[in-house]
């Protein structure tokens, strides 16, 4: 298996080539050759998610320097539990695919933790890998959580000031050796922006010896797709109907890991993304033009994205493998719907979770009746009780792993939104 740059001028690279280097050097993204297929007289819904994940993605890791350690990448990273769950009993077509059960309390832990496993197999002790983050909230906190107690790499994560919720800060802030918090003066277009920056300059990233853990990097796609075809296989082996899927869109990793699992061949009906009030993606539905622009603030602010980056993933598929809708939901939607669902039946979506229930909430009463639907559930909602708490009139109680994070100390330090300051930052910080 083969990988080439979404932009066609880098030379091929092997899967762990791809792993290591997150972007391509022509600044693309790598996508492979071709889409491979699993054996799916193989595939067991019914199994363990890393034994499923370990045979549904087989075919990507055959060949590979990795190959043999993909069994033990994907028992370390899927130890938590995926469930389906029926959010109100008065609407049975509809499941929430709960992603947060994770160490951190969101959908970020699976691609982080396959992610940092990869590269602790590929990284060397006596010269780390060093893994350089944007995150608009979830990300950084799974890849500080991941890469802590490593020693073949480190991580640095960049976060916008002023544009994560307090919970996500500390989250962001409370990871020790090897990982650095820096609080950039910007939105996270200009995080996203600087750490593109570092890796198109060449010499600057092979010195420093930087991977990326966003989703730009392959190795965030696969485990998230193979969570994706778990769950829908678990759906349409019970209804023999193939479900539709609603996912909240961001930088796009999700919604395209749901694309990548339907092309190699698992059952996902029609798929909706669901975008906060950033209306890049809205608007190419609506129009077929691709504008990117500044982000605005949201209370879905993981979603705060306004040049999502796997956009180009997207339109390196196949035509007839982008069939996807696009449904924009604004800040009055999101305290909405999380309002009438909790009165409803006291279930309680995130912010961004809510933008996908809202999304689904506006399908016809056909089209709900129609099929099964999965609603991706991405954040535990405690991650944003100081939004959602005022909302619903209720506590949210935290889950053990998320009551441990507030004992934790902190440290961060500020960065302006420029590449010299934030390679000042990171040389101090190895040479210390």
């Amino acid at each position: 298996m083969k990988f080439v740059s979404t932009r066609g001028s880098a030379p091929p690279a092997t899967l762990s080539q791809a792993i290591r280097h997150g972007a391509a050097p022509d600044g693309g993204l790598y996508m492979p050759e071709r889409i491979p297929a699993p054996d799916w007289s193989r595939l067991d819904p019914d199994v363990p998610l890393a034994a499923f994940a370990a045979e549904f993605l087989k075919p990507w890791f055959a060949g590979d320097a990795l190959e043999s350690e993909l069994p033990a990448i994907c028992a370390e990273a899927f130890d938590f539990p995926v469930p389906l769950v029926a959010p109100d009993p008065a609407q049975p077509s509809l499941s929430a695919l709960e992603l947060f059960h994770g160490p951190t309390g969101a959908f970020k832990d699976f691609g982080a933790r396959f992610l940092l496993a990869c590269f602790d197999r590929i990284g060397d002790r006596s010269a780390p890998l060093h893994v350089l983050v944007a995150t608009s909230g979830d990300t950084g906190g799974a890849v500080g959580c991941a890469a802590e107690g490593r020693s073949a790499v480190r991580a640095t994560i960049l976060f916008p000031r002023g544009r994560v919720s307090s919970f996500q800060e500390k989250q962001l802030t409370c990871w020790g050796e090897p990982v650095d918090a820096l609080e950039v003066d910007g939105d996270f277009d200009d995080c996203q922006r600087l750490v593109k920056a570092a890796f198109n300059d060449r010499p600057l990233s092979d010195a420093l010896r930087l991977t990326s853990a966003n989703s730009i990097n392959i190795g965030r796609l696969l485990p998230q797709a193979a969570y994706a075809a778990h769950a829908v296989l678990q759906s349409f082996t019970g209804s023999r109907i193939r479900p539709g899927v609603v996912a909240p869109s961001g930088n796009l990793g999700q919604g395209f890991s749901f694309l990548l699992a339907r092309t190699m061949g698992a059952p996902v009906g029609p798929l909706l993304l669901a975008t906060n009030a950033n209306r890049t993606l809205r608007d190419w539905y609506e129009n077929g033009r691709y504008e990117p622009r500044a982000s605005v603030a949201t209370l879905a602010n993981a979603m705060d994205v306004g040049a999502p980056s796997n956009f180009e993933r997207l339109v390196a598929l196949p035509i007839r493998d982008r069939g996807l809708r696009v449904e924009l939901v604004d800040d009055g939607a999101i305290t909405r719907r999380i309002r009438a669902d909790f009165e409803a039946s006291g279930y309680i979506w995130c912010p961004h979770s809510a933008c996908a229930a809202e999304a689904y909430a506006r399908l016809s009463e056909a089209e709900r009746a129609d099929r099964p639907w999965l609603v991706a559930a991405t954040a535990h909602p405690f991650k944003f009780a100081d939004v959602i708490e005022p909302i619903t009139g209720a506590p949210i109680a935290a889950p053990p792993a998320l009551a441990a994070i507030e004992h934790r100390p902190t440290a961060k330090r500020a960065v302006p939104a420029r590449l010299d300051a934030l390679v000042e930052a990171i040389e101090g910080r190895v040479d210390a």
